[in-house]
């Protein structure tokens, strides 16, 4: 019992070895697809390139060890129908993987079909943009998307700074999704495509002729060719013979072009003469031993097979397409993984088919062999094999290439880590990324026509289609713009537009439509609106360059300086004959009278004591004063001043005096030969302030400028047409359904102003800025008017235009200085009359100050000078002494000459001597 159960024991632990051993096992061989197009440039290149591959990963030790990997290949033969048949039948053979198709229309066939089977499809030629990962999960592409070369193609075209380009493409997949994604980056760069030329595939000569005869009568010259090779060289022999490839064209070839050129091992001259000046992009591939020994090698087997065509980058990503694949295998063996197919009930052959559908297999392990291909990571002949989150290959990057003679010559690359360079790609990334525009840079172009000029890239178009120019038709300030049709427009601003017009280098036809019915004005940034959206070229007449319209329009160098000024009625001052009373208030008056008193009084005091001119009488001393403090006014008064603080106070006296006088001279002037505002608004302050209704002009922009930049109520703002409206609403005035002012741009004004006389600006001009043409964004022509403008200006017959249309107004100035007359009240002088009085007051405290001092030296001497007396008139003296200390005493004492004081203080020390000597005599007398 014990031996059976050892017997089966060992059978057990036989069976789980043995099934161990066939789960771990390899399989000797490995099958994988590929599709693609023998006999065309991409595909002759990477038929031998996917051989040179599968012979060097079957003999590499490291990778797919023990394993072999078998290469099935199929031929698209350029259709689109018969590459899904082949597709089908690769599928039937059970292959891990997919390499191809070249073809992008074929990708997104295929995709389909490779999604629900989950057999991985890796392209190294379909560059279709839109075969992306979200859409088709299975398909992975090993070669640079489109995506990155249109930026490419738009980073050269903002090189130069062109802003319209015309695509010129084959209408398929291919094309439709690589001019979509150069649309997109053109708007990154403020460019755009102008035109697009589709070109049906598979198109005659004469189809393509009628294809670029019809791009060559718009208005851009640079031209960006998306093609396939077959179609592509075409489009150069018909635009030769069309005169396209002139000097002034600009042509940029996608990568397509650089495939054909490397794959021609002897190229037809005719061919090469075809495409001179050509800029063309080819995917870069970094310099390393290994492409350089992949390349003899390619070289090497192509010899012996007698293949004439030579090798392209597309070849170069065939070969490291084969190696991902290899690795990818490999990796999906190592972790234990088993290639399985299992039967897809959703695909069954029903009603006697004989598609065989049921030979389709699904791929059990697609998923996990999806995985292993996108954490690919090495280096191959073009350089790092890995990819991004989005499933595209880390730096991709393209040489730039300028075709003349009999070959091409390098002139820089592009990367999308720092734009265009001189600089290899692996070099900068090295570096930090910059993109900025003086990072930028390649080498010089020899353009089409042997030019080494950079061309314009715009001329005006020759499609027999005019210039659609709006015109807007109002009903006053017809100075300016005017018409009845468009054949009958006239103005000042049209004669600018007519003068620029003609200075272009190239002629322009255009033809004006009016907008408006002119009887009430139209509204101006719906014109400009009409313009961005191509229901006008152009936009003439009177328009502001404000913010809202450049977001929306091109707008030219202003031909005229404008901005907002204010207009409010004015009056004639009323003639009277106390007219000179009028430059002060009453208040002014009277404060002004009482300081020239005040200064009088001051100077009396100061100069009393020691100035003869100032003593004598009271009634004389009265007059002085007040003849001395009026006649300052005129500088006409005799009297001197001899005392320092007299004279400080009478030179800020005449200071005063003379701002006094002098501003009342300027206000007496206004008031009897300036005009009068009527409704108190000065300006801009005054305005904003009060709550009066304020005119404007309907349809400009000045309603939005008060309202959003001044905040100033709708309710507030009165919408006016004409000027006649302007003169009516102004006499009304507030109080009778009018308006206080009307704020307006400087022009209308200037011309409101010259028939209207009882009107004036008030104050300055608050806003900056200028009239202007206005164009679609980019155009081209907005910067030659400009230019066109500035020679107008430079020649002076802008000025002569403007002289012509505006004649300087007769009854109106641009001085705001001669309206508004206010009478000059206490508050203008407030801070120069607190002055005097300051200094007025400081000098009469030093004064009595000093006289009080006086006084105590005199009171002292005075009582040292009583002689000595007996006990019985010590009463009287003290009686003296608070006699002579009085008020009255005091009075008495400063109406003393200051001379007569300082004598007699003077003359007492001397009697006091004198009295001592006698006593002392008579002392000596007695005793003897």
């Amino acid at each position: 019992m014990g031996a059976t159960r050892l017997v089966i024991l060992f059978w057990a632990l036989s069976a789980v070895d043995v099934a161990l051993a066939l789960a771990g096992a390899r399989p000797s061989e490995v099958a994988v697809g590929a599709l693609f197009t023998y006999d065309s440039s991409i595909g002759r290149a990477a038929q031998l390139a996917i051989e040179l591959a599968v012979d060097d990963v079957n003999a590499e030790g490291t990778v797919l060890s023990g394993t072999k990997l078998n290469m099935v290949t199929q031929d698209s033969k350029c259709s689109g129908f018969l590459g899904t048949i082949e597709a089908f039948q690769l599928m039937e053979k059970n292959v891990v993987a997919v390499i191809g198709p070249q073809s992008s229309g074929i990708g997104h066939v295929i995709s389909h079909v490779v999604n629900e089977l989950h057999v991985p499809l890796l392209s190294f030629a379909a560059t279709d943009p839109t075969l992306s990962a979200s859409e088709y999960p299975y398909f992975l592409r090993t070669t640079i998307s489109d995506y990155f070369q249109m930026n490419a193609v738009a980073s050269i075209v903002d090189y130069y700074q062109w802003k319209r380009v015309t695509a010129i493409f084959v209408d398929d997949d291919y094309g439709r999704g690589g001019v979509l994604a150069l649309g997109d980056a053109l708007a990154a760069k403020r460019a755009k495509i102008s035109y697009k030329a589709a070109i049906p595939p598979n198109s005659n000569l004469d189809v393509i002729n009628d294809v670029l005869f019809r791009a060559n009568m718009m208005e851009s010259r640079v031209m960006v060719v998306h093609a396939n090779p077959d179609t592509g060289m075409r489009i150069f022999s018909v635009a030769n013979k069309l005169q396209m490839m002139t000097s002034g064209y600009v042509w940029i070839v996608t990568d397509w072009l650089a495939a054909v050129l490397g794959s021609s091992a002897s190229r037809d001259i005719k061919d090469m003469s075809d495409i001179q000046g050509l800029i063309v992009l080819r995917q870069h591939t970094p310099e390393s031993d290994a492409k350089n020994k992949f390349i003899s090698k390619w070289n090497s087997l192509a010899r012996s097979r007698n293949i004439n065509s030579g090798l392209n980058s597309y070849g170069f990503y065939a070969y490291d397409t084969v190696w991902t694949v290899a690795r990818a295998i490999d990796q999906f063996l190592n972790s234990g993984q088993q290639i399985n197919f299992s039967t897809d009930p959703t695909l069954y052959d029903s009603n006697g088919s004989t598609m065989h559908l049921s030979t389709l297999k699904l791929f059990d392990g697609g998923e996990q062999m999806l995985r292993q291909l996108l954490l690919t990571n090495f280096t191959g002949v073009t350089g790092p094999v890995q990819y991004d989150s989005d499933r595209n290959l880390v730096r991709p990057a393209y040489d730039i290439l300028n075709i003349g003679g009999s070959g091409s010559r390098f002139i820089g690359y592009w990367s999308n880590h720092s734009g265009l360079s001189v600089a290899a790609p692996e070099i900068l990334y090295q570096k930090q990324p910059n993109t900025s525009t003086s990072a930028q840079q390649l080498y010089n172009v020899v353009w089409p026509g042997g030019s080494t000029t950079t061309p314009r890239g715009w001329v005006f178009p020759n499609n027999g289609q005019p210039l659609r120019v709006g015109v807007p038709i109002k009903s006053s300030f017809k100075e300016l713009v005017s018409g009845k049709g468009p054949d009958n427009v006239r103005g000042y601003c049209i004669d600018i537009f007519n003068a620029a017009a003609k200075l272009l280098p190239y002629p322009v036809t255009y033809q004006f439509v009016t907008i408006g019915d002119g009887t009430r004005n139209p509204i101006y940034i719906d014109i400009i609106r009409r313009v961005a959206a191509n229901s006008l070229d152009a936009a003439v007449g009177d328009f502001a360059i404000v913010r809202n319209g450049t977001q929306l329009a091109e707008y030219t160098q202003p031909y005229i300086e404008s901005g907002l000024v204010i207009v409010a009625p004015v009056k004639k001052a009323t003639r009277s004959a106390w007219a000179f009373l009028k430059p002060f208030t009453l208040e002014m008056w009277c404060v002004t009278g009482a300081l020239f008193i005040l200064v009088g009084i001051v100077v009396w005091l100061l100069e009393h004591r020691i100035n003869e001119e100032f003593r004598g009488p009271p009634r004389r001393q009265i007059t002085t004063i007040f003849w001395f403090s009026f006649s300052t006014m005129f500088y006409s008064h005799r009297q001197n001043i001899v005392s320092a603080l007299g004279r400080f106070v009478l030179i800020i006296w005449l200071f005063v005096v003379l701002i006094i006088t002098s501003s009342y001279t300027a206000s007496l002037t206004s008031i009897l030969t300036v005009q009068q505002l009527e409704t108190g608004i000065t300006g801009l302050n005054s305005l904003i302030s009060s709550s009066l209704p304020i005119g404007y002009q309907a349809g400009k922009f000045t309603k939005r400028y008060l309202t959003q930049n001044l905040n100033i109520p709708m309710s507030r703002l009165v919408p006016l047409n004409t000027a006649q409206e302007y003169a009516d609403a102004l006499n009304r005035g507030p109080k009778h359904g009018g308006v206080a002012a009307i704020v307006d741009e400087k022009p209308y004004i200037d011309i409101f102003l010259s028939n209207y006389c009882n009107f004036r600006i008030v104050g300055q001009q608050f806003t900056r800025e200028g009239w202007g043409f206005a164009f679609q964004r980019d155009s081209p022509l907005a910067e030659d008017m400009s230019t066109a403008i500035l020679q107008l200006s430079e020649s002076g017959q802008l000025e002569r235009i403007h002289d012509e249309w505006f004649s300087r107004p007769s009854c109106a100035s641009d001085d705001d200085s001669e309206v508004g007359e206010t009478r000059l009240g206490l508050r203008s002088f407030s801070g120069l009359f607190l002055i005097c009085a300051l200094i007025c007051l400081f000098a009469l405290v030093v004064f009595f100050t000093r006289i009080y001092w006086q006084y105590k030296q005199y009171s002292n001497f005075e009582a040292a000078g009583e002689p000595s007396a007996p006990d019985a008139d010590s009463a009287k003296r003290q009686q003296r002494l608070s006699s002579l200390g009085s008020f009255k005493e005091l009075i008495q004492f400063v109406d003393k000459k200051e001379e007569e004081v300082r004598r007699k203080m003077k003359r007492r020390p001397s009697d006091k001597d004198n009295q001592a000597a006698g006593s002392s005599y008579a002392t000596s007398v007695d005793s003897a």
